[in-house]
């Protein structure tokens, strides 16, 4: 039998691209004659039964906006079975068997277990800026954080040269360093320090008085929030006091989740919106629409998303360090 009520909703963290992901879902839906509900404010709406109904006119013009028009909150309610249960009924009582939740580890552990306790039929799509989840190569917002991090180096970099000074900059990336990485070898940093490799502070301080002594202007280091040393605040503090080094610091915090989504980020958006309806529409369900290793649209259990972890990319690394 074929579906022809589908919901969707943001939940979690914000991440460009969200809107445009919602503009596929529709519109594609629309076309398989599907009526579409969006939920306000992530689980919370299900929860609430707050939604609206969504039709074509609903998503123009929102391709190439940040946030969500929906709202993406988080919701305590729905970590329990209590709220699935009511969540799943009232979904049920509007006559809709499918829904599409876009977010990050948390939201899709939500999706999982929903779809494990009733009849609705669930799918999955990764929007985070932190590239994070396991089973896809990409996320939504991952791109656009990046540029964002990446224009604030360059500036940075920019009055670090003029006033020969050490800066500190911090991104976002509680657990996932991919976001220092990228944008430390894209701006040229000096070092990069992430949640995933332990930081030598001992070695950060010889590096950087050896650059000093032999004359170099700057020295930019690149911090992610969740790595070891304590972000950027509690670095500098540390190189004053193992190495009797000055720092500036500059924390770039929320803004890496605003602004206007990249070119590649509308495109994995796209992509993964329509993935996610076409996967409704043929009947499957406790997936995630995940983009594979060698391109192109992929299917991946839920459950695997948030129970497994991403392997961090020493490769990557490597290139920061040949080039350092």
């Amino acid at each position: 039998m074929a579906i022809k009520k589908i919901a969707v909703l943001t939940s979690g963290g914000d991440a460009p691209g969200m809107n445009a992901c919602l503009r596929a879902v529709v519109r594609t839906a629309l076309k398989k004659d599907m009526e579409v509900y969006g939920y306000w404010r992530g689980y919370r709406g299900l929860i609430d039964d707050d939604y609206t109904p969504l039709k074509r006119f609903a998503v123009s013009n929102i391709v190439q906006t940040g946030g969500s028009i929906l709202i993406s909150s988080r919701s305590e309610r729905f970590m329990t079975k209590e709220g699935r249960k009511i969540a799943a009924d009232n979904l049920a009582k509007r006559g809709i068997e499918g829904l599409i939740v876009i977010g990050g580890n948390g939201s899709l552990t939500g999706a999982h277990l929903l779809n494990q306790e009733s009849d609705i039929h669930v799918i999955g799509v990764p929007g985070t800026i932190d590239r994070d989840i396991f089973g896809t190569e990409q996320t939504i917002g991952f791109d656009t954080a990046v540029n964002t991090a990446l224009d604030a180096i360059d500036r940075i970099r920019d009055t670090a040269s003029a006033m020969e000074r050490v800066f500190i900059v911090e991104v976002m990336g509680r657990d996932s360093g991919d976001i220092a990485l990228y944008s430390g070898i894209a701006g040229g940093g000096d070092a990069v320090l992430v949640p995933e490799i332990s930081t030598d502070i001992d070695k950060l301080v010889t590096d950087i008085k050896s650059g000093l002594e032999i004359g170099k202007k700057t020295n930019l280091i690149v911090v992610a929030e969740g790595d070891d040393s304590g972000g950027a605040i509690r670095l500098s503090e540390t190189l004053k006091k193992k190495g009797d080094i000055d720092s500036w610091v500059c924390i770039l915090g929320h803004t890496q989740r605003g602004g206007s989504p990249t070119a590649r980020d509308r495109y994995y958006a796209t992509a993964f919106g329509v993935g996610a309806v076409e996967a409704l529409a043929d009947g499957i369900s406790g997936v995630m629409v995940g983009w594979a290793v060698g391109g192109g649209i992929d299917y991946i259990p839920l459950k695997e998303t948030y129970s497994n972890k991403k392997v961090y990319n020493k490769k990557i690394r490597e290139l920061l360090e040949a080039v350092a």
